[in-house]
Order: C-alpha cells, then structure tokens, then sequence
C-alpha cells in the first residue's frame, strides 16, 4: 500500500539524522512504519488498544520479542 502521509515520518526521522548505518535507518523507519499502520487500523486482525495482538504482530513480522 502506498502512503501518502510520510510528512510524519520525515517530522519523527528528522531529530534522529545522526544514523551510523544505512541497517539502523531501515531498522528505524520500518519500526516507525509498523507502528503507523497499527495506529491508522490497517493491518487485518489487530484492534486499537489489543496490546497483545499488536504485541504478536510486532514480534511476527521484526522476529523479537516486544
């Protein structure tokens, strides 16, 4: 899905330009992503406010464990 909304991103990513690697900047932008698609209710099967689907669905698809 195409977003069109990354002036967020770009006002979240701004402060933190001090990145050391191009991994930590991916690392943080997909982080940042994921976060914004669970907020906007577009990922299938996880409610606003269910801390524990959202939970599993950070640990799905970044393989930690939050």
């Amino acid at each position: 899905m195409v977003e069109q909304d990354h002036r967020n991103v770009k006002r979240i990513v701004k402060p933190m330009m001090g990145f050391k690697t191009f991994n930590t900047v991916r690392r943080t932008l997909n982080g940042i992503e994921a976060i914004n698609m669970i907020r906007k209710e577009q990922v299938k099967g996880i409610k606003q406010g269910d801390d524990v689907s959202e939970v599993n669905f950070i640990e799905a698809i970044f393989g930690v464990i939050a």
